[in-house]
């Protein structure tokens, strides 16, 4: 499906989403209608699977639900949902499905708990497979049947519900050609939701360009073997930056097994559901709600104390931005921190991040990172973590985005790029700052910017006045302060100004002026006015 199709009907639900939300803030109006495509997802692909796998027998006529209600009337609701379950690891009973749920709405039998309901069986059934229930149990926990703004009565919000209901499932999720293309129209609604949400946006959405050049960076070097490849984001938001990673490779590896951990309740289920609806197995995901930087993950120390980390072919972030953190003393005993001497100061954790992410690459793997500039220069505890980094021989690239880029902030950012067994020791510096396409609100970088960054990424010579590949001395020269300027001089010198030239046009506007006063006087003169200049 062409992209210009797929916005177009992203655009269309978004559209209709707006006249239904009233007076719901968008960042919270996607709780709902995210999370009911999702449902919608989930039932019809049981219902594919079902067929698929022919656990049932689907009679002239009959519609799948049909069969699966015809079914369990027969045979019995349990070993239907153990074995759905055990497959999908969920299950969903024939009277909660997205088919029986419309029917009742269109013939007004639906009670305002039914919703309630309906999430109660989900969560319970979720819990049938024990490997699968992180992945799904209260995935549907942000959708509030009670909030007011949906309507004054419980009549009123279940009308509200019904119309989300209705407009989710008047959308036509098949391209021409019949391929599934909900998760791309979902991606596409994230992102319009970011971008309404203004400053919220930011904390659940990296804009799709900035994850292209993130994801082409650290599958640079992925050769095709066949084998499994392993990416991390420890800040993933709502996911996408690490669906943009699996794209990138290209059937590089036969299968992608995606990690990531989410601060936010919301935004770790709105991950699950993005995953999810591109086809991720539950199988191949582990994601986990919690605190990044005060307790390390994946796997981390165990019960004795002994850390049991794991590490990654790639890693990716787009952090919160000089957040405030913990950074309690103890945590220099911490095996992510207590090789570079020092803590992130309390009121900016992005060196926090950098040391987590880099703890968690594997010896052949490539990571990057988004932060502000900030860290290429600031000075103190941050000042010795990065020479630490720098004479560890890490670093292997400095890249510096147009300003505007972001949701929630018009900061300029940097890409840092770092590698653990590296036979090279200088770095590389890409001033992109001026690599963009202005926009309204928003900048915006286009496919010839992102192209011209990787290629020179993957070139690494110096490039005038856009890329300089800096060896270790001149980094020392410069106290290894890494600010971009420092290393690629984008300096434009102004055209010499010709002189003669000038006092040439001086003469010949005078003698204009002249001819012009004449003119006029003589003008004057006829009207009987004497002219003074």
């Amino acid at each position: 499906m062409s992209t210009e199709a797929q916005k177009t009907i992203s655009s269309k639900l978004w559209a209709m989403a707006n006249e239904l939300r009233g007076n719901m803030d968008a960042s919270e109006y996607k709780n709902y209608i995210l999370a009911f495509m999702f449902y919608r997802y989930l039932s019809e692909h049981q219902e594919n699977h079902m067929q698929t796998y022919e656990l049932l027998d689907v009679e002239d006529g009959e519609s799948i639900n049909e069969a699966y209600k015809r079914a369990v009337e027969e045979d019995g609701l349990e070993d239907y949902l153990e074995a759905i379950s055990a497959d999908l690891g969920y299950a969903i009973a024939p009277e909660d499905t997205w088919e029986s749920l419309l029917d009742k709405i269109h013939h007004n039998k639906i009670i305002p708990s039914d919703y309630q309901t309906l999430f109660e069986h989900f969560n319970k059934n979720a819990s049938r497979n024990q490997e699968a229930q992180k992945d799904f149990q209260g995935v549907f926990n942000d959708i509030n049947i009670g909030d007011s703004r949906l309507g004054n009565s419980t009549n009123a919000r279940a009308k509200s519900l019904n119309n989300i209901v209705k407009l989710v499932d008047d959308i036509d999720y098949k391209d021409e050609s019949g391929k599934d293309i909900l998760g791309e129209i979902y991606e596409e609604l994230i992102g319009k939701f970011a971008q309404s949400a203004g400053k919220k946006g930011g904390e659940f959405y990296t804009p799709h360009e900035v994850s292209r050049i993130l994801a082409k960076l650290v599958t640079n070097d992925v050769k095709m073997d066949n084998q499994s490849f392993a990416v991390y984001d420890p800040t993933m938001g709502s996911g996408s930056l690490l669906l943009t990673v699996r794209n990138e490779l290209n059937d590089k590896a036969s299968v992608v097994k995606f990690y990531g951990q989410e601060l936010s309740t919301t935004t770790y289920n709105l991950a699950r559901m993005n995953l999810m609806m591109h086809n991720v197995s539950y199988n191949n995901m582990t994601l986990s709600n919690a605190d990044t930087l005060e307790s390390d993950w994946p796997d981390g120390v165990d019960a004795d104390g002994i850390d049991h980390p794991r590490s990654f072919d790639a890693v990716v972030a787009n952090p919160p931005y000089s957040a405030k953190w913990d950074n309690n003393p103890n945590k220099l005993k911490d095996s992510r921190f207590k090789e570079y001497g020092k803590l992130a100061p309390a009121s900016k954790a992005d060196y926090a991040f950098i040391l987590h992410s880099i703890y968690h690459l594997n010896a052949t793997g490539t990571m990057a990172i988004v932060l502000p500039h900030g860290v290429l220069f600031r000075g103190a505890a941050e000042g010795t973590i990065r020479k630490t980094l720098i004479e560890k021989n890490y670093l292997d690239a400095v890249i510096g985005l147009p300003a505007n880029l972001f949701y929630g902030t018009s900061i300029p950012t940097t890409i840092l790029v770092f590698k653990k067994n590296r036979s090279n020791s200088d770095v590389l510096f890409i001033d992109a700052s001026k690599e963009f396409e202005k926009g309204k609100n928003q900048n915006t970088i286009r496919d010839t910017h992102i192209e011209k960054i990787v290629e020179t990424y993957r070139n690494r010579k110096d490039v005038e006045k856009y890329a300089h590949v800096a060896m270790l001395d001149e980094i020392i020269e410069n106290d290894y302060n890494l600010n971009i300027p420092r290393y690629v001089d984008t300096f434009e010198e102004e055209e010499p100004i010709d002189l003669n030239q000038v006092l040439a046009e001086l003469e010949k506007d005078n003698k204009e002026i002249a001819k012009l006063e004449k003119t006029i006087q003589e003008q004057l003169k006829l009207l009987g006015v004497e002219a003074r200049f």
